[in-house]
């Protein structure tokens, strides 16, 4: 049991679940059968998985023609005929243990020992679902989040009986199928995005139920001061309240009232066009920034770091698992553990320390692991130790918002908030900024950054993570774009997808841009009333020219590549099959290249802008001639002479 293996993909359920999985499975190329048990579900959802497609299309997200991908589905309401000759069958019917327990015992008798097994179930124990089966050894949870299309996420989930070559071949194909797998290596109850979740939306409830809190006030502290991509009742309206409510009812939890006087008046979110907002007589989440003045948010962050420390000290989770669930499955702006080390997990302890003998509530119980940590000294970013470690590595310092590499000469760079479209935001500027000041130069020919996942390079400044800057400081957000252009060495920025904004603004301080035709560039900054912070009215002048950086600027339109590279914006614009080829020309030139050469041209040219052209021109031969008795000069004019390659070292 293994990837290879792994041929043909059947789907058991064609509602939104089921039909998406289908749709991703046969995007990624492989042979799907999408089965249910009537006519009218399977053609609806064929007929959603076609009208998807044809969106994706027209937006050029697909690498095939959508005819293409959807021949390599098929449909059926046989169940045996289904699965047959599948090797891997994913269940995404209704939450309904019995109903679950038949499909899994007509698997047994319908497929081979050899295929693999899973369920997409976001609340049912794998355990239990895996009862009726004789071989729960290759039975998994593989839980996608909704929209599967466009959600990155999908936890890997271990029943007690799961074997490791069934979840290791679960995790290759949902990584061969473009998405973001987690472990989760013990069968608990919601796994791990819902078991951070339950107290970002319950502890609020309990806080507006006891009187401490208003809905707006929590929803404008967490959103606008703490940077969640929207406030814990808003999200409860989204999802529903009474999926919250079954979900801790079934788990044994109490309740907060205000949850269940809700439940009980079925207003039950925007699917009921009332929740704790109301969709259709008022203006629903209404919340504004200033509403969220005298929240207690160190509460609630207090309880999920607890819950984290939960997944973490038994083993359920790695604490990169955990940031990376609530990242791509929630949106958080970070992940919790890297939150709780940025908090202090001894502040986090005291804060549940004091809420639980001043409530006497089980829920703010200190787990002992955090306990531990906190003992051991390990209390977070500050101490250089908490979930995780602080020392760096190898001279380019320990990095959370994006991933460094340096090899034979490159520093690779990625931008690493997919969840975000790679939004910048203040702790992602200040970690470029770092990298770009402190790395060593002598070790590097050239430096590349390029986006997390396949929508964005980035798609702008993430305004909910300066939630807690002063307007002031806002005014100073632009070093880090000013360190990348200041660089001593060529930087080409690797764009595939939406170069928005800040995002623009980024690409714009490197030296080089190549990007994907499917890739669009804009200023949208004047739609908030705002102009780019980071340099880019000013960079867009000098490469563009007045004219067609106004446009830009003022009209806060998209340009696609095409255009951006007819108007010099880019480098070039090349197919998506061609732009990992593309890229490793434009690095080898640069890393082959005279380190000392390169440096000269780039100060000059960069200078030489703002500079008369009589002093530009100064420059020019000032370099020249502090470049012509370098060893880098004589290697490249002996090895002219000699017909073959130069080997610069840089002296």
């Amino acid at each position: 049991m293994s990837l290879e293996s792994i041929d043909r993909v059947a789907v058991l359920g064609a509602g939104n679940m089921g039909h998406g999985i289908t749709e991703v499975t046969a995007m990624a190329g492989y042979d799907v059968t999408m089965r249910d048990i009537k006519t009218e579900f399977v053609e609806d959802g064929y007929e959603s998985i076609e009208w998807s497609l044809e969106k994706l299309e027209e937006k050029e997200l697909l690498d095939e023609p959508a005819d293409e991908i959807l021949s390599r589905i098929e449909t059926t309401t046989d169940l045996e005929a289904a699965v047959a000759d599948a090797d891997l069958v994913i269940e995404a019917a209704p939450e309904e243990l019995e109903l679950k327990h038949d499909i899994f015992s007509d698997l047994e008798e319908y497929t081979s020992e050899d295929t693999l097994l899973a369920t997409n179930t976001s609340s049912l124990p794998i355990t239990d679902i895996a009862e009726v089966v004789d071989t729960p050894e290759r039975v998994l949870g593989l839980h996608f989040f909704n929209p599967p299309v466009k959600m990155d996420l999908v936890e890997v989930i271990y029943g007690a009986e799961t074997g490791d070559e069934a979840a290791e071949a679960g995790y290759e194909w949902v990584e061969s199928i473009g998405k973001t797998p987690i472990y989760v290596r013990k069968d608990v109850r919601g796994f791990v995005v819902n078991t951070i979740v339950g107290p970002f939306i319950g502890e609020p409830a309990w806080m507006i139920s006891e009187g401490e809190a208003t809905i707006r006030q929590a929803d404008a502290a967490m959103a606008h001061q703490r940077g969640y991509p929207m406030g814990p009742f808003e999200l409860g309206d989204l999802t529903g309240i009474d999926v919250g409510y079954h979900v801790r009812k079934e788990a044994g939890d109490e309740i907060p009232p205000i949850m269940e006087e809700k439940v009980e008046n079925e207003d039950l979110g925007q699917k009921t066009g009332k929740g704790y907002y109301d969709y259709e007589n008022g203006d629903g989440a209404d919340y504004e920034p200033g509403d969220g003045e005298g929240f207690d948010t160190l509460r609630v962050e207090a309880r999920m770091v607890n819950r984290a420390a939960y997944l973490v000290g038994e083993d359920v989770a790695t604490p990169d698992a955990v940031d990376t669930g609530v990242q791509l499955g929630l949106g958080f702006p970070e992940g919790i553990c890297r939150r709780g080390d940025k908090i202090g997990l001894d502040t986090v302890l005291e804060k549940l320390e004091a809420l639980s003998e001043e409530t006497g509530a089980d829920r703010f119980e200190p787990h002992p692991y955090l306990e531990e940590l906190v003992a051991e000294g390990k209390t977070g970013e500050d101490a250089g130790e908490g979930f995780y470690e602080y020392d760096g590595d190898g001279g380019l310092g320990t990095y959370h918002n994006i991933n460094v590499e340096l090899e034979d000469g490159v520093l690779q760079v990625e931008l690493d908030r997919p969840s975000r479209m790679n939004a910048l935001s203040e702790d992602l500027l200040a970690e470029i900024d770092d990298l770009f000041s402190s790395v060593d130069t002598d070790e590097v020919r050239c430096a590349t950054i390029e986006g997390a996942g396949d929508r964005a390079f980035s798609a702008g400044a993430d305004i909910s993570g300066f939630g807690d800057t002063d307007p002031a400081d806002m005014m100073d957000v632009t070093p880090a774009f000013e360190t990348v252009n200041d660089f001593p060495r060529p930087v080409v920025a690797e764009i595939d997808g939406y170069c928005l904004g800040g995002g623009l603004e980024l690409a714009l301080a490197c030296d080089l841009r190549i990007a994907t035709e499917r890739s669009s560039f804009g200023a949208p900054e004047i739609g908030l009333g705002l102009i780019p912070g980071g340099g880019g009215t000013q960079r867009l002048m000098r490469i563009l020219g007045e004219t067609r950086a106004k446009e830009l600027v003022f009209r806060g339109n998209h340009i696609d590549a095409e255009r951006a590279a007819d108007w010099g914006l880019i480098n070039r614009a090349v197919d998506r099959d061609e732009f990992d080829e593309t890229v490793d020309e434009f690095v080898d030139d640069l890393r082959n290249g005279p380190p000392i050469g390169l440096e000269v041209a780039k100060k000059v040219m960069n200078e030489g802008q703002d500079a008369s052209l009589d002093a530009a021109l100064a420059m020019e031969s000032q370099g020249f001639g502090l470049l012509i008795s370098t060893d880098d000069v004589l290697e490249g004019t002996a090895a002219f002479a000699e017909d073959r390659e130069p080997e610069f070292e840089g002296k």
